[in-house]
């Protein structure tokens, strides 16, 4: 074949990748959790990267607030309030018509993790709470599954490649994640899409590393912030103590650490209980909440409403999601604004 004739003909050049490489990339299998902000970058990255199947997963619909940071939809995809896995699928395939993409429409929950896993060589983080990610690196730590993870808020972010067995875990960098409403979110701090583009770009790059030939044994988080024009990288250690990939303890996996939903029968309601025992600041949260919509303290209880939903969150960081009885639909808006 004609050298452009060929696709990947720039990449394939590069002494990294090469032919060989080029051909790891085609028998690849990858998993993106996610299909936000930071998947939808990912996902698009590694479809013209010549990745040869793709895994997209992600609970949620195309909003015209997505529309400055998920490149892979437009404005009739919100204007349809269609699936972003079906969107995201759409997008994919007409980009690279020569890979297989595979999209489900589904919350990621330790129900299905292990079965997403299944055939796949490695995972990309593209979720916005940590408890999914928590999810996701027990899930591969147990099954020897390498992921990147990666997070934006504002206008930093951060990622770092997981492999289990080799190094470090997420819970060797962060044991556990900042309690519900003690922490700004995407939808409470705001997020730039530049920032997005880079973690994401960092994300892929670790992705077809890693594909295409091994890496070096040493961890390193990489820290940004496109703001200021700030890169920092600090290598991570295993820690002998960590729950899950020292002590294989998976509280995530087996529900011991997860949040869990409730329809409320005949109330068109969802409540959302957090996976801990835990106080929340409620005026904290009402002052960064009036950012998003309007707050309400009345007592002992903080009515939130904004044009995504309505809901009333309690000091044990439980919350009412009203005018839905979706789960998915009411966990993803509980993380957007209280967090998880």
């Amino acid at each position: 074949m004609n050298v452009n004739e060929n696709r990947y003909a720039r990449q394939q050049v590069l002494p990294e990748i090469g032919t060989d490489g080029q051909a790891r990339l085609k028998q690849a299998r990858v998993l993106i959790v996610g299909c936000g902000a930071l998947g939808c970058f990912q996902s698009e990255l590694l479809a013209r990267a010549g990745v040869g199947f793709m895994r997209v997963v992600d609970r949620d619909v195309v909003e015209k607030s997505n529309l400055a940071r998920q490149i892979l939809f437009d404005e009739g995809d919100a204007d349809a309030h269609a699936a972003k896995a079906d969107a995201a699928g759409r997008r994919l395939r007409a980009v690279n018509s020569s890979i297989v993409v595979e999209t489900l429409a589904a919350d990621v929950t330790a129900r299905n993790i292990e079965a997403l896993l299944d055939g796949v060589d490695i995972v990309l983080d593209g979720t916005d709470n940590f408890e999914t990610r928590y999810l996701v690196n027990d899930a591969c730590v147990k099954h020897g599954k390498p992921w990147v993870y990666g997070g934006v808020l504002g206008t930093s972010g951060m990622s770092m490649l997981v492999r289990p067995g080799e190094g470090p875990c997420l819970r060797c960098l962060i044991p556990d994640a900042p309690q519900p409403g003690s922490f700004p979110t995407c939808d409470t701090a705001g997020v730039l899409n530049t920032a997005v583009a880079v973690v994401a770009s960092l994300q892929a790059t670790a992705a077809i590393r890693r594909l295409v030939g091994p890496v070096p044994p040493e961890c390193f988080l990489t820290s940004l912030d496109v703001w200021n024009g700030s890169f920092h990288t600090f290598e991570v250690k295993r820690e002998e103590a960590c729950p899950c990939c020292s002590r294989r303890n998976f509280e995530f996996l087996d529900a011991t650490r997860l949040s869990w939903t409730t329809v409320l029968c005949g109330r068109d309601s969802v409540q959302v209980t957090p996976p801990l025992d835990i106080n929340v600041d409620l005026s904290t949260l009402c002052e960064r909440l009036l950012s998003a919509g309007e707050a309400v303290r009345k007592g002992m209880l903080l009515r939130f409403k904004n044009a995504e939903g309505e809901m009333v969150i309690f000091p044990d960081g439980r919350a009412i999601i009203m005018g839905t009885t979706d789960e998915a639909r009411a966990r993803t808006f509980y993380s957007r604004y209280v967090g998880v």
